[in-house]
């Protein structure tokens, strides 16, 4: 088995990336749709954050109300870190679950946005950057997302820079490109990936 970080910056194309891989046959673990899946309604992770913020917290249906919640943890580092403190161990728990469940000669990508920030990049066999210009990024933002230039910014300099995610990069792949050039770069480094998996067997 070869584990893979993935990770970029909002709006470098990762989204894309990902879904290429596992068209080749990659194990796909997605830490923001595992985020989601610990705080549906009737698990423990619901029942934590509840219990930390309050029932303010809740959506009339009983789910969370992710947008409520952000306008509490973005102002406050603090509460950022207690709501950190509950998701982090369920999303890692149910991701190790994932990965062991896979095939022994299985090429497990592990989809994490804040890998770089996190300083995950240990956890992994190798890790695969992709890689935009940040103008680039911006004008996927406001043209494909319709966020607005400053909304976009914003969210742009609260990850890490580009140069620190460069730094922890095994591999890049380039998403300044049209996308058959993506799509024949990610089928070259899919190659290298299976290659390196294969030596588990």
């Amino acid at each position: 088995m070869l584990t893979v970080g993935l990770t970029g910056g909002i709006g470098a194309g990762k989204s894309e990336v990902s879904r290429l891989l596992v068209e080749h046959g990659a194990v796909l673990i997605d830490a923001d749709r595992i985020a989601r899946e610990v705080v549906e309604p009737g698990t423990p992770g619901l029942a934590a954050v509840v219990e930390a913020f309050g029932p303010e917290v809740l959506a009339a249906d009983g789910s969370l109300d992710r947008p409520r919640l952000g306008a509490i943890v973005f102002a406050d580092p603090g509460k950022r870190a207690v709501l950190n403190s509950i998701v982090h161990p369920l999303v890692g728990e149910r991701s190790r679950a994932l990965e062991a469940a896979a095939p022994a000669d299985a090429v497990v990508v592990h989809d994490v946005p804040l890998l770089t920030e996190n300083g995950l990049a240990p956890l992994y066999d190798l890790v695969v950057v992709v890689d935009a210009a940040p103008a680039t990024q911006l004008d996927r933002l406001t043209g494909l997302r319709g966020m607005s230039e400053e909304d976009a910014r914003a969210r742009m300099s609260a990850q890490a820079t580009r140069e620190q995610r460069l730094e922890i990069a095994d591999i890049v792949i380039e998403n300044d490109v049209p996308l058959p050039e993506l799509e024949r770069r990610v089928a070259e480094v899919w190659r290298e990936l299976a290659r390196r998996a294969r030596p588990a067997r």
